[in-house]
């Protein structure tokens, strides 16, 4: 993704910026420490689902835009228009900002956008369904549903659990774990509980990918954020023992269960009425 003007932006004016390392929401004291990319399967699975939604020629709301950055890259298809729906008011300031004139962001709920009926031809959203409960999860959707007009796409970038037969109990323990590790009830589905939640709510599946959940390996982290920013964040993180703890924990956890979790993208369509 091409630099934004969110790139630079102090740490203060972060979303949660007063709270300390050890209580913030780990995808927030990543972007606090100077990580731009916080999505599971990175920016290349991001790229992929924006190329596979056709935003060319097409009206997109983006739920839950956060930093801005997918925003940059949905405005680089030259889509018809945009709208990006956010709760936080200090991420709707940060999304307003890389979007400039291009489009439109409002504070709202991603489960009753004020948006009008059958209004968009895409809807984005990226690791925000993961940290819902069940019943948000299908709110969500169904309001997505709701915005979109018939054939139109909701393409998600998320996190899955692997396999299918994976018991109710390991889903627990690894839930357990991925939400004390970043102090989120995260969630996350495997991929016929995606697939389930989407055809519950009126959608055919298009496509279903996947990517390592590999967020904060070196590899990762250098592909997504280039080698200069990758340096700042290494050197932020060790300047601040608290949030390096945070930082060696969210680590530690992923690195347990990298067999059980990964990057989902998946692309649906409206079914015609």
């Amino acid at each position: 993704m091409s630099d934004t003007p969110t790139s630079h932006t102090p740490a203060g004016d972060l979303p949660l910026a007063g709270r300390k390392p050890e209580d913030m929401p780990g995808h927030w004291l990543l972007a606090r420490l100077g990580k731009r990319v916080l999505r599971p399967g990175g920016r290349a699975l991001t790229e992929q689902l924006l190329d596979d939604a056709r935003l060319a020629g097409a009206q997109v709301v983006e739920l839950a835009p956060g930093l801005g950055k997918t925003a940059v890259s949905i405005l680089g298809r030259s889509p018809a228009g945009y709208i990006g729906v956010e709760a936080d008011p200090a991420a709707v300031s940060l999304t307003a900002q890389a979007v400039g004139s291009r489009g439109r962001v409002v504070e709202g709920d991603a489960a009753a956008t004020g948006l009008d009926d059958a209004s968009a031809d895409a809807v984005i959203g990226e690791a925000m369904l993961t940290m819902q409960s069940d019943r948000a999860k299908a709110a969500i959707v169904a309001e997505a549903h709701r915005v979109l007009r018939a054939g139109g796409r909701y393409a998600i970038h998320e996190l899955a659990l692997n396999p299918d037969t994976l018991g109710d109990d390991e889903k627990t323990e690894i839930r357990k774990s991925l939400a004390r590790s970043i102090k989120v009830n995260a969630r996350p589905l495997t991929e016929q509980e995606w697939r389930k939640l989407f055809t519950d709510n009126g959608f055919t599946i298009e496509k279903v990918a996947f990517a390592p959940m590999a967020l904060l390996e070196p590899r990762r982290v250098i592909a997504d954020e280039g080698v200069p920013r990758t340096l700042r964040f290494v050197a932020n993180v060790v300047r601040n023992p608290k949030a390096r703890k945070r930082i060696l924990g969210m680590r530690a956890t992923f690195s347990k269960y990298r067999d059980n979790l990964a990057a989902i993208e998946l692309v649906a369509v409206k079914d015609a009425a």
